[in-house]
C-alpha cells in the first residue's frame, strides 16, 4: 500500500494533474502515512522497507519521463528502459530507507514489551525532520546529486514556503516533515504514553506556529529593485527532438529560431534589451557554424539594439574540449570572434548531468545503448563573469543547474551581485510529460530563495518570468513554438539563505541526531556509547 501512497506523493510536484491547492496538504497527509508505518513498524528493518516502497512508487512514478529519453530518443529497447528508470528509483529510494530505518532505531524507541513509545511525540516529530531533511540533502549531493522530487518543492505554492527565503528548500522540507510527524501523532495517538498528552498538543502547536511564521516570512521585501525594468524576449522553439541534431534538419532549425527572435513587437510595445534563446538553440559547435548565420544573428541584434544569448555547444581546438554553454552577442560582434567563441558573454555549464554530459566511470556500456549525442564535456569554471546588459547583472545557468539552489549562490553575493537570474534548458528528450511542470517549480523555489526574478528560455517548455517571490510573471503554453516579451525587475540585496546557504538548516538537523542518539544511547545503557 506504501507504494501506491509514492505514486501518489508523485503526483504532488507540480500542479495538473492535480490543482496547486491540494498538493500541498495531500503531500502532508501521505508523508504522516508513511511516518505513522515507521512508528508501527516492528523493527528497523521493517521501517526501512515501509521507507523504501513509498520512495520507490514516489520516483517510478514522478521520474516515469526518463524512459522517454531513453526509448524514444534513445532507442532503447522498452523493458531495459523501464528497467533502469526502476533501477535508478530504486538507488534514490535507498536514502529514504536509511532514513526509516534510523528513524525507528532511534526516534522512536519502543519499550521491548510493545507497550507505548519512549519517545514523547514532539521529540519523535522533531528527529523524523531532521532525519528526513539530512536524507534530502544526501540525496541531492552524494555523486554529484539528484535533488528531484525534493519533498520541500511540493510546498512551492503552499505558505510554508516563506521559509525558503531564510533557510532554503531543505528548510522548507523540515517544516514539512515535522508538520507530516506531528500528524502522525496525533493519528496515531495510543502509540505514545499517556503522560505525552501535552506533547502532541505542544508539537501541534509549534507545527502551526512554523507554518504561519511561512506566510510572515512570504510577505518580507528582503531586496531592493535595482536598475531600470529589463524588457526580454524569451524563444520557444520547440524543436522536435528527434530532427535536432539531424544534419539535414540544422539549417531549418536555425531559421525557426531566427524568424522566432525577429518576431515584430505589437505597436507601442518597447522593443526587447535582450534575447534569450534555449539550450543547445544552435545544434552545432560554434565554429562550425556558417559566417553567413552568424551575420545573421549579428544584423538581428544591431536592428533591436538588443543582446542575444544563446545556447551553443563551443569546441576549444586548443585543448580539444568541449563545453555546454551560452554565449552572447550585440551589433559590435565579429563574426570572427563569434567562430571562436570569443564573445561579450559566455557562461560554461559547471554542473554537469551524468550519462548526459559526462559519463561515470564503468557505465560507458549503458550509453553505448543509447542512440543519443552524449560524450564528455568540460565543467566550467566556479567565477564566471555575469552579464552586464541594459543596467541589470544576470547570472546564467543551464539545464538542471538551477535545480542545485545551493551553486547558484556565490553568483548573488558581493558588492554587485547577480539582479536576474537566467535559465537556459531543453527538455525536449522528456515529451511534454512531468518533468517540464517539475523543473518550473524548482525554478520558483530559487527565486524565492534569492528574491530574485528568473527568465527562462527553453525548446519545449516551460518557457517564463518568475518575480522574486516566485510568482510566475508570464508563461508560453509548452510544446508550442513561441515568443514572450517580458519585463522583469532586477533586484539587488540578501536573503539570509543566499548569505549562509544550506549550513543552518544542516547545523539544527545534526543536533537534534546528536541529542537523539545520546538519549538512545542512555535509554539503552549502551557500554560502547
Amino acid at each position: 500500500m506504501l507504494f501506491f501512497g509514492g505514486l501518489i506523493q508523485a503526483l504532488c510536484f507540480a500542479p495538473d494533474p492535480l490543482p496547486a491547492w491540494i498538493i500541498s496538504p495531500l503531500q502532508i497527509v501521505l508523508m504522516a502515512w508513511l511516518v505513522r508505518s515507521i512508528w508501527l513498524s516492528g523493527t528497523a528493518h521493517a521501517a526501512a522497507l515501509c521507507a523504501f516502497f513509498f520512495a520507490l512508487g514516489q520516483f517510478s512514478m514522478g521520474l516515469y519521463w526518463l524512459t522517454i529519453s531513453m526509448h524514444t530518443y534513445g532507442h532503447m529497447p522498452l523493458p531495459l528502459a523501464i528497467t533502469a528508470l526502476l533501477a535508478m528509483s530504486a538507488y534514490l529510494a535507498v536514502f529514504a530507507a536509511m532514513a526509516g530505518w534510523l528513524t525507528r532505531k532511534i526516534g522512536f524507541a519502543a519499550w521491548s514489551d510493545g507497550h507505548a513509545s519512549s519517545t514523547g511525540p514532539l521529540l519523535a516529530a522533531l528527529i523524523w525532520a531532521a532525519i528526513w531533511t539530512l536524507s534530502e540533502w544526501l540525496r541531492g549531493t552524494l555523486f554529484t546529486g539528484f535533488p528531484w522530487l525534493n519533498t520541500g518543492y511540493a510546498h512551492v505554492d503552499s505558505i510554508t514556503s516563506g521559509w525558503a527565503s531564510v533557510i532554503g528548500l531543505h528548510g522548507v522540507t523540515f517544516v514539512s516533515a515535522f508538520t507530516a510527524a506531528t500528524l502522525a501523532g496525533l493519528v496515531g495517538a495510543t502509540h505514545f504514553s499517556p503522560h505525552h498528552q501535552p506533547q502532541r498538543a505542544l508539537a501541534a502547536l509549534i507545527a502551526i506556529i512554523l507554518i504561519s511564521i511561512g506566510w510572515t516570512l512570504s510577505h518580507i521585501q528582503w531586496t531592493q529593485p535595482y536598475g531600470p525594468p529589463l524588457v526580454a524576449r524569451l524563444i520557444q522553439g520547440n524543436v522536435d527532438q528527434g530532427l535536432k541534431f539531424s544534419s539535414e534538419q540544422v539549417a531549418s532549425n536555425i531559421e525557426t529560431h531566427l524568424k522566432l527572435a525577429a518576431t515584430p513587437v505589437p505597436p507601442g510595445a518597447p522593443e526587447p534589451e535582450v534575447i534569450l534563446l534555449p539550450e543547445t538553440a544552435l545544434a552545432l559547435f560554434q565554429h562550425q557554424i556558417s559566417p553567413t548565420v552568424w551575420q545573421a544573428w549579428r544584423q538581428l541584434a544591431a536592428r533591436n539594439h538588443s543582446t542575444v544569448l544563446m545556447g551553443t555547444a563551443i569546441f576549444d581546438p586548443a585543448t580539444r574540449s568541449y563545453t555546454n554553454s551560452v554565449i552572447g552577442l550585440n551589433a559590435d560582434t565579429s563574426v570572427e570572434s563569434l567562430l571562436k567563441a570569443h564573445t561579450p558573454h559566455r557562461y560554461d555549464k559547471q554542473h554537469l548531468v551524468p550519462f548526459g554530459e559526462f559519463i561515470p566511470w564503468g557505465f560507458r556500456w549503458f550509453v553505448d545503448l543509447m542512440a543519443i549525442p552524449l560524450g564528455d564535456f568540460t565543467q566550467g569554471r566556479i567565477d564566471q563573469p555575469l552579464f552586464d546588459i541594459a543596467g541589470q547583472r544576470i547570472a546564467a545557468n543551464i539545464c538542471y543547474e538551477d535545480i542545485f539552489g545551493e551553486d547558484l549562490l556565490p553568483a548573488l553575493r558581493g558588492e554587485h551581485g547577480a539582479s536576474v537570474l537566467a535559465n537556459f534548458s531543453n527538455l525536449g528528450w522528456f515529451g511534454n510529460s512531468f518533468a517540464l511542470r517539475q523543473h518550473w517549480q524548482m525554478a520558483r523555489m530559487r527565486s524565492m530563495e534569492t528574491a530574485r526574478p528568473t527568465l527562462r528560455s527553453t525548446n519545449t517548455g516551460t518557457t517564463g518570468a518568475i518575480d522574486e517571490k516566485g510568482r510566475a510573471l508570464a508563461v508560453l503554453p509548452s510544446y508550442r513554438p513561441g515568443v514572450l516579451d517580458v519585463s522583469i525587475q532586477g533586484q539587488q540585496g540578501l536573503t539570509i539563505f543566499t548569505r549562509t546557504g544550506n549550513a543552518p538548516i544542516l547545523l539544527l538537523c545534526l543536533g537534534i541526531l546528536v541529542i537523539a542518539l545520546y538519549l538512545h544511547c542512555i535509554r539503552h545503557h549502551k557500554n560502547d556509547c
